[in-house]
């Protein structure tokens, strides 16, 4: 079955899934940090001190996912995305218009929350869940509401920002977006949940991944690009200087990036529903462990554009993968629980990455050093998944 005729007959559903993961971008990194200056000012926070606020709110995030997650396997997902859209609301109210500090931060926390880590876990597991023959197509078209956020909100909010000021921004694309909501709660067909209510005495039922050996072995090979990623994010100054290129080189590459994430989301949930997510998991990261190796062996600007590049193809891919691969493994009806669990591991995992690379670069790691421990990582994450992949393929 084709997108065409999976969008015909399930566009209420895809739309759903679609407008969670464009929504999840008011709580994404790229969408808070052209925010950051004027945020910082209202809360009365230096730099530093807003990057420590931001890293503690996503790791506090991080432990609220692993903690909520896990309800939408047994709360109506209508239910679940009205109680997501409401804390959301509250979180920007209390960002933009709180005189008090605490209360900004708690609100930041919020939107972080909800945003990047609820909305992200609605759109993706509803997707994953819903659909069995076209699991990997449907991923791969919720994803791109957040690949059009990515693309479309940095240069609407900077026209915008001509106009408006940045409170009035927020506010005037949280009201849109609720219009958008409000038209998804009432007329779209939404699905009900796997478990109608949580078991008595509160005590969790279905699969615990932290202490199943098969997640650990499994987590590496699906952490590895996040961590390294942001970490050329993060220290693109570092990266570019260290290759001999330029930040206006990384700018470009960076929409090369977002340009590779379409064709690596419709081709990786094509290729996960004919081949199946094991056999993507053992290939889809091949472009990025080019992109290391010609930025160890080549440098230049081509260094920066192949890992950008060769990033993007690998992010647009992975989320098709891995949810595919979870449900293959622990199974559609606990994917909430397993989802919202590899989440928080990846939250976690991307709070500290950046502090870890910074005491290594301020310590005079080369950056050389740095991209071979990336492609290490990706290596050793690979080997260690491969008993679990064999194992899933035969189930």
């Amino acid at each position: 079955m084709s997108y065409r005729t999976l969008l015909k007959d399930h566009r209420g559903l895809i739309g759903i899934a679609f407008l969670a993961m464009f929504t999840s971008s008011l709580g994404q990194s790229f969408f808070v940090g052209l925010f950051q200056a004027p945020i910082a000012a209202r809360l009365g926070f230096t730099a530093g001190e807003f990057g420590t606020a931001y890293s503690l709110v996503t790791l506090a995030a991080g432990f609220a996912v692993l903690r909520l997650g896990p309800s939408i396997d047994w709360l109506a997902p209508r239910r679940f995305a009205l109680a997501i859209l409401v804390a959301l609301g509250i979180g920007i109210l209390l960002l933009t218009a709180s005189p008090w500090w605490p209360l900004g931060v708690l609100g930041l926390g919020l939107v972080r929350l909800c945003g990047q880590g609820m909305m992200s876990h609605l759109g993706n597991t509803l997707a994953g869940r819903e659909f069995e023959v076209l699991r990997g197509r449907a991923l791969g078209l919720a994803g791109m509401g957040l690949m059009l956020g990515e693309t479309l909100l940095p240069p609407l909010v900077a026209g915008l920002l001509v106009w408006f000021g940045w409170r009035e921004l927020w506010w005037a694309l949280g009201a849109a977006l609720g219009v958008l909501w409000g038209l998804s709660l009432w007329t779209a067909p939404w699905p009900s949940a796997p478990r109608t209510r949580r078991p008595q005495g509160g005590q969790a039922s279905g699969p615990r991944p932290f202490r199943d050996t098969r997640f650990w072995r499994l987590l590496p090979l699906l952490m590895t690009l996040p961590v390294a990623m942001t970490g050329l994010f993060i220290y693109q100054a570092t990266l570019t200087s260290a290759m001999g290129s330029s930040l206006a080189v990384y700018s470009l590459a960076l929409t090369g990036m977002g340009l590779g994430k379409l064709p690596g989301a419709l081709l990786g949930g094509h290729w996960v529903d004919r081949l199946g997510p094991v056999r993507l998991a053992r290939l889809y990261l091949l472009p990025f462990a080019l992109g290391l190796v010609l930025a160890l062996t080549q440098g230049g600007h081509l260094a920066v554009w192949a890992l950008m590049v060769g990033g993007g193809l690998a992010m647009g891919a992975q989320e098709s993968i891995a949810t595919s691969l979870l449900v293959r493994l622990w199974g559609a009806e606990h994917l909430g629980r397993v989802r919202s669990t590899l989440s928080a591991a990846m939250v976690f995992s991307t709070g500290i990455a950046p502090g870890v690379l910074g005491v290594a670069l301020d310590l005079g790691t080369p950056i050389s050093m740095v991209l071979g421990g990336m492609l290490a990582l990706l290596v050793a994450g690979w080997w260690l998944a491969q008993g679990v992949l064999r194992q899933a393929d035969g189930t």
